[in-house]
């Protein structure tokens, strides 16, 4: 089943602290997930941006939600109990959602504090805690660069592409610290390799490039794959890279995969936007916003 959005676990997590005693977060974890039948593969399903798995992410918003609603109080690090008010609400048979909380005058002040212009809770209920809404619109904004990005690679001239493909790999890393570590060959006499990024300061090992510049909705079959190996054979490489704008077929994929003695990598069009953006080719910096949370272990030591 889909892991329940972050509201609905409000009243779970009120009854998994019922007894008044102090729980730990993945003692109400563990709770939650027996009492709503959540498997393993449920609770293990990440965010978008893969740092947090949802379920941990969502319960941890309904114990800030039902914090700040008094509805349960953290009177030591990372335990929690019920409240008074936690136990009226249990008791009244009232859906405990975002509604409800909104009856508490400190919660409501709380709201503003994240959200200020926004309407009230009780009109609309959110889908998403805020960090899977940053989430979701890092993503958004992220494909909608990557599009831009692509728009501006395929105005580039094949020479222009080639030279960004090797200025991609050397801003990853490759022959860091080498002299001349990357080139593209000559048009006239490539033998079917566009580009050679040597990857230790000796010579010993070099990675072999071809680079495809493809409409995005075209896609590399096998046979291109294998006249880039006999390319590879043909220079006694055994590291090759093709990268194009465009998508690789299953066929490529697989034969790729199945190489024995060379290695090659192949990279489509969404994953050469990906890593632009990810190394700072072709893009700058706009805004940086810091994510933070409280230090426990600051708050545990004496101060």
């Amino acid at each position: 089943m889909a892991v329940p959005k972050f509201f609905e676990f409000f009243e779970g997590f009120l009854r998994a602290v019922a007894d008044g005693e102090l729980h730990t977060a993945k003692e109400v974890r563990e709770w939650l997930a027996s009492d709503m039948r959540l498997s393993e593969n449920d609770c293990s399903e990440m965010l978008p941006s893969g740092k947090q798995s949802t379920f941990h992410n969502r319960v941890a918003w309904a114990r800030t939600y039902l914090d700040r609603a008094g509805l349960i109080e953290t009177p030591s690090r990372g335990k929690y109990r019920i409240t008074d008010d936690g136990r009226t609400a249990l008791a009244s048979g009232e859906e405990i959602n975002l509604k409800y909380l909104e009856k508490s005058e400190k919660f409501r002040e709380f709201r503003k504090t994240i959200t200020p212009d926004a309407p009230s809770l009780a009109d609309e209920e959110k889908d998403e805690s805020p960090m899977e809404m940053l989430d979701t619109a890092f993503q958004q904004i992220t494909a909608a660069l990557a599009s831009q990005l692509m728009d501006e690679v395929m105005k580039l001239s094949p020479t222009e592409f080639e030279k960004l493909v090797v200025s991609l790999l050397l801003h990853m890393g490759y022959g860091s610290g080498i002299t001349e570590a990357g080139m593209i060959t000559q048009q006239s006499n490539d033998g079917g390799i566009d580009g050679i990024i040597k990857e230790d300061q000796l010579g010993f090992s070099s990675i072999y490039i071809q680079a495809k510049q493809w409409a995005a909705d075209q896609t590399v079959g096998k046979p291109e794959i294998q006249k880039f190996v006999g390319a590879l054979q043909g220079q006694q490489a055994q590291k090759g890279l093709f990268i194009t704008t465009a998508k690789f077929s299953s066929g490529a994929l697989q034969y790729a995969n199945n190489l024995l003695g060379t290695k090659v990598v192949l990279v489509d069009g969404f994953t050469l936007t990906r890593l632009m953006i990810k190394h700072n080719v072709g893009v700058s910096v706009e805004h940086v916003y810091e994510m933070k949370k409280v230090d426990s272990d600051f708050f545990s030591e004496e101060l």
